[in-house]
């Protein structure tokens, strides 16, 4: 792995779509995961990879508590020593699996070590579903993952950063003409549901600036949206912006990228 600076950020998707999900995000001595719905051996690998390992990390960010983001947590915790940070609200819905020891309960405004963390509400099927901004030497990244839609009064303090993840599920007409019986379609369409490509890339649009470095579309649906297709929406929507677009994949690591 190459040489690191303290002074910058680092963001890497690990696995991102229907089977698991997991990124990694690097502040200085301050590293921390996001999310664990893969088995932990694929983690521990992946990281290894990077000569890492689990013992330089803070703790671990969960979004919500579907499998394909917590199903590798309960491992995660016996085989490390990891907090896990979480809102208060949804701790109740992981305590099964999360002893209460091992838990670190964050609010909307958070300090850790030299790092701020900032959790806002997203719209999914679930009881509690949050997004993070994540702030280190006036870098920040933009973590949105599984959200029908984002509120407007959001806008501004999700505007102007320089790396975003941002859900990109599904191409509209894949999804109504595909395989899925009707209530899921609904259910995916929905305000609880996923961004399409169309959505995703009209949020970024509205976001993004000259400030802007990267971009990962995360969390594309296999039978209801193709690379090609989530691609092509986000650069037509942000032609003229000198901004790299990668897509987050399921089985493949995404680039390292340093702001």
């Amino acid at each position: 792995m190459q040489c690191l600076s303290i002074k910058k950020m680092y963001f890497r998707t690990i696995a991102s779509g229907s089977k698991g999900n997991s990124s990694i995000v690097l502040c200085g001595d301050t590293r921390l995961l996001i999310d664990d719905g893969i088995s932990y051996l694929t983690l521990k690998r992946n990281l290894e990879s990077m000569s890492l390992d689990f013992s330089m990390f803070k703790g671990i960010l969960i979004t919500h508590s579907h499998s394909d983001h917590v199903k590798g947590l309960e491992s995660l915790l016996k085989h490390t020593k990891l907090k896990v940070l979480i809102p208060e609200e949804m701790y109740h819905e992981l305590k099964d699996i999360v002893p209460k020891y091992r838990v670190i309960f964050i609010k909307e405004i958070n300090k850790l070590d030299d790092v701020k963390i900032e959790v806002f509400n997203t719209s999914h099927d679930t009881d509690i579903s949050v997004g993070y901004i994540i702030t280190y030497n006036d870098k920040t990244l933009v973590y949105i993952t599984d959200t029908g839609y984002l509120n407007k009064k959001l806008f501004k303090k999700l505007s102007n950063k320089n790396i975003y993840l941002m859900e990109s599920n599904h191409d509209e007409e894949m999804l109504r003409n595909g395989p899925y019986p009707p209530f899921l379609k609904s259910r995916v369409l929905s305000d609880h549901g996923h961004l399409s490509n169309k959505l995703a890339s009209s949020y970024l649009k509205q976001f993004v600036t000259e400030n802007t470095k990267y971009i990962f579309l995360a969390h594309l649906s296999e039978k209801n949206n193709t690379e090609e297709l989530a691609m092509k929406e986000a650069l037509d929507a942000l032609k003229d912006k000198n901004i790299k677009v990668y897509i987050a994949k399921q089985d493949e690591m995404g680039k390292l990228v340093e702001v």
